[in-house]
């Protein structure tokens, strides 16, 4: 009996700790090290509310244009927006995008997004254009502003093509308001232009457009040279016309971009290695490829997302080491200790990751 009671007890002790062990590497994949802090920004305090939306209605405003008006099958209101603000699509395939929300802020009912096809694109915009129906529902992220309407005494904007979309709002807002304003507007051709019918009778002489099929590349320097003292001038579009505005921006007026692309980096673009901290490993970043395909190849649970450094899914803490940052999210703050690791690199030779 006593060597029985032994056996059910060392039998009984050994179930306790499996169970043990399997809560603990619930708790961290990279158990037995410490299992890791959540991130700030894409999973942590800051996380983006999602919502699952219907598509009301789609049009074509323009020639490879296609526009969404998302609804709540349950008909609740939506979270309240400024202009510039967005919305993350989360697409069926999985793919997440950033639209501007180009409708009516008042309108509690519909957000207001539209894409312009691009043919040599990452799919994004093809999959929207293909797939996304009157009926279909998709869930979003948002609404977020990382381009707000500052206030100020006069607005100069500038807009390419798609990039008419963050803008559109801005112009209604300032309008109502009674400042003053002016928008200089370009595109291949008339056709592929957006919104142009309505942007016309909004502003009537204060708004110049460029087709480039008729009148060549606007001149945002000659625009530029009108704005008044202290405009706030607002750009968005292709990254040509966006440097050609930065270039020309004269002395007492602000600058405010819009860009839907990483922008490029400052840094060296070379090798440099990543010390994944609890892991134990040191990885090699070769150029051209990312910090976030790096660390997956060794630790492939590693969340990310949109790939453009602008969801935070992937922020991570750095521990020691020079960032290049790269994204569109970070505060300056959250800058200090940590990184997007999609997009931004190393000022130097190593970074050390909380990984």
């Amino acid at each position: 009996m006593p060597r029985t009671r032994s056996v059910v007890l060392a039998a009984g002790a050994a179930l306790l700790v499996r169970r043990a062990v399997r809560r603990r590497i619930a708790t961290s994949p990279l158990w037995p090290l410490p299992a890791l802090e959540t991130p700030v920004s894409g999973q942590g305090g800051r996380r983006v509310p999602s919502l699952r939306l219907a598509v009301a209605e789609r049009a074509v405003p323009a020639e490879g244009v296609a526009l969404l008006r998302l609804e709540s099958p349950a008909g609740t209101p939506l979270p309240e927006w400024r202009p510039g603000a967005h919305l993350d699509l989360v697409l069926p395939s999985g793919l997440v995008r950033q639209y501007s929300l180009c409708g009516d802020p008042a309108d509690r009912a519909t957000y207001t997004v539209a894409t312009r096809l691009i043919e040599d694109g990452r799919g994004g915009s093809r999959e929207v254009h293909e797939h996304l129906r009157e009926g279909a529902e998709l869930v979003v992220r948002g609404p977020r502003n990382r381009f707000p309407l500052a206030e100020a005494p006069s607005y100069a904007f500038v807009a390419g093509g798609i990039g008419i979309t963050p803008v559109l709002p801005m112009l209604r807002a300032v309008e109502a308001a009674g400042t003053e304003w002016r928008l200089l507007y370009g595109g291949r051709s008339r056709a592929t232009m957006p919104f142009l019918d309505e942007i016309e009778k909004l502003g009537g002489e204060r708004v110049t457009v460029v087709a480039e099929d008729e009148a060549g590349l606007p001149d945002a320097a000659a625009f530029l040279a009108e704005a008044g003292e202290g405009a706030a001038v607002y750009c968005c579009g292709p990254e040509p016309l966006m440097d050609a505005v930065a270039a020309a921006l004269p002395e007492g007026r602000t600058l405010h971009l819009e860009r839907f692309t990483p922008g490029a980096s400052t840094a060296q673009l070379g090798t440099f290695d990543v010390e994944l901290r609890r892991t134990g490993r040191t990885l090699t970043v070769p150029a051209g490829r990312s910090v976030l395909a790096t660390v997956r190849d060794e630790l492939p649970n590693v969340s990310y997302s949109c790939e453009q450094g602008f969801c935070g899914t992937c922020q991570q803490r750095v521990l020691e080491g020079e960032i290049d940052h790269q994204d569109e999210l970070l505060t300056d703050a959250e800058r200090q200790d940590s990184m997007l690791i999609c997009v931004s690199r190393c000022l130097g030779r190593k970074l050390v990751l909380d990984l």
